[in-house]
């Protein structure tokens, strides 16, 4: 079995790793930064930013500090990433951040709702005649306190906005989101709101419906209102999973989870990430809802015969269906019991043709290792006698290619791989008559193996694509200049 040796770091050393100045570190690195108003944006990957030692993925919606970011975007562990912001590798030392004399906290608003209109025929007509809304729906949900208008007063000039209403198992409310009512509307929660209480309706029924946005709920509703009062339905206002977690433990009968919401890459993104956590939770029946167009108000649209902003496919699942297609066809090729003999010297030739430049010839290797661990998964499913037939050995595949597993850099990604390797090995040396779920848990282990190999090509591909169509873009305003 691999050793990985223990490397003890005094605290000094830990403090000194932790406040490394993230931007200084990458442009050590080579890495290309781009201005995003205070903070530095990867141009390796445009949903992480970096500011002093602190970093945001926002397409994942997690961050932290130097040592964590190294990890997550070098893909190595707590001891590498130490010692890589310590600057032993090269022999060099990186600046720490500059310390800046916080400010302390301002104390937390309490919530309140927005004052009532005495009516809401403002709202009622924004949502039924310029989105389209049902008036039963509408109806419906206003008479539960769930949906009202608003009057405030800012300047001395009234200022009307739909406001939807979260309430706690009480009954109290303690969530509100509103919305403008112009052709550009703002929207926002309300200063104090409980993030977990977002805008929802419960119903009797086993499932749950999840959407990004209030007015996509209710657009949903629209478009399928038999029966729609038996089933529950839940507004992040956002792309959080705490509504959709406080839903589910205020309700334990809901175990069939619909994840509906936006048509666009963000939107993809927070499924899979959603998806994970439903099922690091023992949630095992979940559904993904996407509307043909780009969200639900849009569907309805189209629906109803008018104009409608189409759906957008995220670029790593654009680039997905034909890699996991050539990776399948070399799968039929490869030889299953040499899989954990070839993998090895396939990544590190893949890391070496990474480092000189030559990526095709590092994504055919990578391809050809994804294309091995296939292959022992494909063996390991015949055996278990639960075949997969050949014309959807690519479904097969793809269905484990999800864009929010895979948002960190190709560097250093081989060595994760090899680690990944290795737990496979261990679980198929175990000594003994392996009993039906260690089977099931060796062929799961060399798909995912086989899936985290085709995630970097996918997203070598995808990037490409979208540096691609940025430059395009770039040289089409200077013709039009």
């Amino acid at each position: 079995m691999l050793r990985i040796p223990y490397i003890h770091f005094t605290e000094e050393q830990k403090q000194r790793a932790s406040s490394v100045d993230l931007v200084e570190f990458l442009r050590q690195q080579g890495e290309k930064l781009l201005p995003s108003g205070r903070e530095k944006r990867l141009g390796s990957d445009h949903s992480i930013t970096v500011n002093g030692n602190r970093w945001y993925d926002h397409s994942a919606q997690q961050g932290g500090g130097a040592i964590s970011f190294v990890q997550k975007f070098y893909g190595v562990g707590y001891a590498e990433a130490v010692t890589r912001l310590l600057g032993d590798e090269q022999g060099e030392t990186y600046q720490p951040v500059k310390q800046q004399a916080r400010e302390p906290p301002k104390p937390q608003q309490p919530f309140a709702l927005p004052d009532a209109n005495p009516n809401m025929r403002r709202v009622f007509a924004y949502l039924t005649k310029k989105r389209l809304i049902g008036s039963k729906v509408v109806n419906a949900f206003a008479e539960a306190g769930l949906l009202y208008e608003s009057c405030e007063k800012f300047n001395n000039m009234e200022q009307h906005n739909a406001v939807f209403v979260g309430k706690d198992k009480h009954g109290i409310a303690r969530h509100a989101h509103k919305r403008g009512l112009g052709d550009q509307p703002f929207k926002r929660n309300v200063i104090g709101s409980d993030a977990r209480c977002s805008f929802h309706y419960t119903g009797t029924s086993r499932r749950l419906y999840v959407f990004e946005a209030p007015i996509d709920l209710m657009s949903f509703v629209t478009l399928y209102q038999k029966d729609w009062q038996k089933h529950s339905y839940v507004a992040l206002c956002g792309t959080s999973e705490h509504a959709m977690l406080w839903m589910l433990e205020q309700n334990p009968k809901l175990q069939r989870i619909a994840l509906c919401l936006d048509h666009d890459p963000a939107g993809i993104t927070a499924i899979g990430r959603l998806r994970e956590i439903l099922h690091d939770k023992g949630y095992r029946d979940i559904a993904v809802g996407l509307p043909q167009s780009k969200d639900w108000n849009s569907e309805l649209f189209a629906c109803c015969g008018k104009s409608a902003e189409p759906g957008e496919k995220h670029p790593q699942m654009l680039a997905a269906p034909s890699i996991c297609e050539r990776i399948a066809g070399l799968a039929e090729k490869a030889n299953a019991r040499f899989a954990a003999q070839q993998i090895p010297p396939l990544l590190k030739g893949y890391e070496r043709n990474l480092q000189a430049g030559r990526f095709e010839q590092a994504m055919e290797r990578m391809e050809s290792a994804a294309a091995f661990a296939l292959a022992a998964a494909l063996r390991e499913r015949r055996q278990l006698r639960a075949p997969v037939a050949e014309s959807e050995v690519s479904a097969f595949l793809q269905g484990e290619v999800w864009p929010n597993q895979n948002q960190s850099a190709l560097k250093g990604r081989s060595e994760a791989l090899l680690t990944e390797l290795q737990s496979v090995m261990t679980k198929a040396a175990a000594q003994g008559i392996r009993t039906q779920p260690e089977k099931e848990a060796i062929a799961d282990a060399w798909l995912h193996l086989a899936a985290s190999c085709t995630k970097v090509v996918v997203k070598y591909e995808a990037d490409a694509q979208e540096q691609q169509q940025a430059q395009q873009q770039i040289e089409m305003g200077v013709k039009l200049c």
